[in-house]
């Protein structure tokens, strides 16, 4: 049952995004070119998180134990692996972009630093992923998870500078990406961090022998456990939910998110005009 509500999510989030195409069109005339061009960007990398979060709600697997449900390579964890890091850089890509455009019209030199900052750390994280993936250690999550995290507390900091300065019209979605920020983090440092770490400590404990590098790329690309128990999923399902649901809805919100305009310029202080008076008299 949970399976196949994922499989429904996904069809509504690929209609979502494909009613998104329809409305950013229809919002070409309203546009400038530049602003145009840039949610054009945004439509595209969102195709990529949308998809790709598609496929992986179809074919789910669970990479460390290599558990999936279908024995086909589409189900592959190496598979899998591959379209998470695609879709996940270009959905960090959405908000680099969408931060570094309103850093530029706030002057906000924290939001400019973060932007630049933000894909480069998510493709270390992509990096600590494939580790953990191909060696089957839960060190490697623990990081990435730390990462992510991170991420979005500077994403909510930096969009805390810039609210302030921004337009009147735009204050509510900023303030609402805070709050969704702000619940990310606390999820990630008080379930999804813990989670891993425990498993890693177990691992640990337990003896647990790790593959190098070259066995795991062996092993990831041919064995899949096909498992329809629920004790092998149950642990997945809070962090799978909400990442092929609320996730796949922000990226397709930032679409139509607000043009960031500039800041208007300072109010001029009225002073005493001190130009030399010329006097004027009559012949």
């Amino acid at each position: 049952m949970w399976s196949n509500l994922l499989c429904v999510m996904a069809a509504i989030n690929v209609a979502a995004w494909s009613l998104s195409t329809v409305a950013l069109n229809r919002r070409q005339s309203s546009l400038s070119a530049q602003a145009f061009s840039a949610r054009r960007l945004q439509l595209l990398l969102s195709a990529v998180y949308v998809f790709g979060c598609a496929y992986r709600s179809v074919f789910l697997v669970y990479d460390v134990p290599r558990i999936c449900l279908f024995d086909s390579v589409l189900s592959s964890a190496i598979v899998g692996r591959t379209v998470a890091t695609v879709a996940e850089l270009c959905f960090v890509g959405q908000w680099a972009l969408l931060l570094r455009e309103s850093s530029r019209a706030t002057g906000s030199v924290v939001g400019g630093v973060v932007s630049l900052a933000l894909v480069p750390l998510i493709a270390v994280a992509e990096t600590c992923s494939w580790y953990s993936v191909l060696t089957t250690s839960n060190i490697g999550h623990v990081a990435e998870e730390s990462l992510w995290g991170l991420c979005a507390a500077m994403l909510v900091a930096s969009v805390a500078v810039i609210l302030p300065r921004s337009a009147p019209a735009r204050r509510p979605v900023l303030a609402a990406w805070c709050l969704a920020g702000l619940a990310y983090v606390a999820f990630m440092f008080t379930v999804d961090v813990p989670l891993y770490w425990a498993r890693w400590i177990a691992d640990t404990v337990g003896g647990r022998h790790y593959m190098t590098i070259g066995q795991g790329l062996l092993d990831v690309a041919h064995r899949r456990v096909v498992s329809h128990r629920w004790d092998d999923w149950k642990n997945e399902v809070a962090w799978m939910s909400l990442y092929f649901s609320v996730a796949v809805w922000i990226s397709i919100s930032l679409i139509h998110a607000p043009v960031a305009t500039h800041r208007p310029a300072a109010v001029r202080s009225r002073l005493p005009d001190r130009r030399p008076i010329t006097l004027r008299t009559e012949a």
